[in-house]
């Protein structure tokens, strides 16, 4: 029996192909996509504007009386949050997951100036109407610059602060040029599946891809081909001037709350890191050194370093992100 050995490049195209067709376009809020847990909206209105925000409310069967939020990166929703929010509710916690508004579920407003300030005011309007007056805040790549914000607004809200893999901890803009809104939605049009999915692979996991992560690469390739992704990739400019522009990295000593640093050590995001000049390029995005410096700066701060582990520890390495998460949160 002859065996044919198929080429490389066609294996490549083969599986290419094949992922595109299991692509379903998505709308701007997502109305064909499952989320795990229900989804209720809650009305915010910011800048003469009325918006709908999702979220989920996940309670314990045995409540402990303690809240988590939970905020999501730029390139995610709330929905990544299933396996965290199912092990939190299982000892005691009730978990409330949002997406802010220009993400997952949400509105996707056009004409609107983005703040973190904006974000964390809209969180707190939520957890008040939900009748949540203290809660522990895990905040995951810009989720993480959200929480630290939220936390430097409401620090009596705010009983414990984590931080897993958290971007911002550098100020990009004193090494990267600074680029145009219009300059980023130029760029957003030209996303795709293939794009995302290198850009995932390189930055957040090192080079070591498993199926399971087609998922959250897939959400953001659906919207590429539905029919409003003018819409959000126009969001999707605001949200990168509004990360690029608003750092909180010279706050972090005004923390006050215990505070948990997760920070997986391959990881190498930096926003804008291509336009940089190559010298600089090579040393943003250092995780294991920002993780220390980071840690030196917040008060009551306590490091975990994640080896082997890139930009979504919760997603990567799970058991390893949620035990010292369950420790911290219990301690």
């Amino acid at each position: 029996m002859r065996l044919f050995k198929i080429p490389l490049l066609l294996l490549f195209l083969f599986n290419a192909l094949a992922s595109q067709a299991q692509l379903k376009p998505l709308d701007a809020e997502l109305t064909n996509y499952t989320y795990p847990f229900p989804v209720a909206f809650h009305p915010v209105k910011v800048q003469q504007q009325a918006f709908r925000m999702a979220y989920m409310d996940l309670k314990p069967q045995k409540p402990n009386g303690k809240t988590v939020v939970l905020l999501h990166g730029k390139n995610f929703n709330g929905s990544y949050w299933q396996q965290t929010a199912n092990d939190l509710a299982k000892n005691g916690y009730r978990v409330i997951m949002p997406d802010q508004i220009g993400f997952g579920k949400s509105s996707k407003p056009q004409n609107i100036q983005y703040s973190f300030q904006m974000l964390a005011q809209n969180t707190k309007s939520l957890l008040d109407t939900l009748g949540v007056k203290k809660a522990s805040v895990l905040g995951h790549s810009m989720g993480g610059m959200l929480a630290t914000r939220f936390a430097l607004m409401y620090p009596e809200v705010t009983e414990k602060l984590i931080l897993e893999n958290p971007i911002g901890l550098e100020d990009w803009k004193r090494w990267v040029p600074y680029q145009s809104i219009e300059k980023w939605y130029a760029g957003e049009l030209k996303q795709t599946q293939e794009g995302i999915k290198k850009y995932q692979l390189e930055n957040y996991y090192g080079g070591q891809w498993k199926p399971e992560y087609d998922q959250w690469v897939n959400l953001l390739a659906g919207w590429t081909i539905g029919p409003d992704y003018p819409k959000i990739a126009w969001n999707a400019a605001l949200t990168y001037d509004m990360i690029f522009t608003q750092p909180v990295v010279y706050e972090f000593d005004q923390l006050k709350m215990p505070t948990l640093l997760v920070i997986g050590q391959r990881d190498r995001t930096a926003l804008g890191k291509a336009n940089a000049p190559a010298a600089i390029r090579e040393k943003l995005g250092n995780y294991p050194t920002l993780g220390k410096e980071t840690a030196r700066k917040i008060p009551n701060a306590k490091l975990i370093e994640l080896d082997n582990v890139g930009h979504l520890p919760h997603i990567e390495a799970y058991n390893r992100f949620i035990q010292p998460l369950l420790a911290f949160l219990k301690a």
